[in-house]
């Protein structure tokens, strides 16, 4: 196993999902250069996937000013910061689990692998040189496909025992009872608040096979449609009420907002701030609900900071 040492320069950082593998150089200021993007073979198994990402490295490495201080990796899964091991995937990435970031790489790359969860990554990136930066306590709600999180004090992950915290869409929620959560169990917020449970609100109260997906759903909502509005602002309610409760037990000096589901308009953000309003108590309801501002840049620069910063 290799030593483990912090530095200064550039990193070679990996944002690993279901559907693509990004690439990136990423300085100490944050700043991001030399991009290289492949498909994510999900359902190749492990091997190719380590292979498609040590292609997207030896793109980056080819394009370093200098020998780069490491390996950095946003991946999908449950990963132990620790190790950079894989502890647990779903099967949109078949085979994952178990597989031995830092070994796979780190003998194919010459380089030091870190590797954090993706959500976590992106948090990383909030929380250090996005909305977050100054800030000694931080929360990020990212609500898109899924609804995950991450929360950091004084800079550093709070990963968890089983380095699964940040499960935010999976907590219970009154407007999502008796639906089925992508985790199996029922009434979780994920249910109703993320982009597929308020599509499967919307055809529960439509049943409108002409309108194909959440976006559709969110322009007819823009557009004056009820049912469509009522689907999306219930579904922020959700979401809100539950940052509530999560401001209640963490007590963030900020809280972000990320995730595809936040460009979704003044109706959606309407519902988020009117639930947080309701569940939050009068101490933290004064916590601003701040917008995330990296973007899909996020993932890469926060995985990159794990050389910069302990976590």
């Amino acid at each position: 196993m290799q030593e483990k040492h912090s530095g200064t320069g550039a990193v070679l950082a990996l944002d690993v999902g279901g559907t693509k593998i990004a690439g990136a150089v990423v300085h100490p200021d944050g700043s991001t250069g030399f991009r290289a993007q492949l498909p994510t073979p999900a359902q190749a198994g492990s091997t190719a996937i380590i292979e498609a990402m040590d292609s997207v490295v030896a793109q980056r490495q080819s394009h370093c000013d200098s020998v780069p201080v490491g390996l950095g990796i946003g991946s999908a899964g449950v990963i132990d910061p620790h190790t950079a091991k894989v502890v647990s995937a779903t099967d949109t990435i078949l085979g994952w689990a178990g597989t031995d970031l830092s070994a796979a790489l780190g003998d194919a790359t010459g380089l030091e692998v870190r590797a954090v969860n993706d959500v976590h990554a992106h948090g990383l990136g909030e929380a250090r040189f996005g909305a977050g930066q100054g800030a000694d306590s931080v929360m990020l709600l990212a609500v898109g496909t899924g609804i995950g999180g991450a929360f950091f004090t004084s800079g550093q992950l709070v990963s968890g025992f089983h380095h699964v915290a940040g499960h935010m869409g999976h907590i219970d929620s009154p407007y999502a009872a008796g639906l089925e959560c992508s985790c199996g169990r029922f009434g979780h917020v994920e249910a109703i608040a993320a982009g597929p449970g308020i599509y499967r609100h919307y055809q529960r109260l439509a049943n409108n096979p002409d309108v194909g997906d959440t976006k559709a759903v969110t322009t007819l909502a823009n557009s004056g449609d009820q049912q469509a509005h009522k689907a999306l602002y219930i579904g922020e309610l959700a979401a809100g009420s539950a940052t509530g409760s999560l401001a209640n037990v963490l007590d963030p000096q900020r809280i972000i907002i990320a995730g595809g589901m936040a460009g979704a308009g003044d109706i959606w953000w309407d519902g988020l701030r009117a639930g947080f309003a309701a569940s939050a108590i009068n101490l933290v309801s004064g916590t601003e609900l701040s917008v995330a501002k990296l973007g899909t840049d996020a993932a890469l620069i926060g995985a990159a900071s794990l050389f910069w910063t302990e976590s």
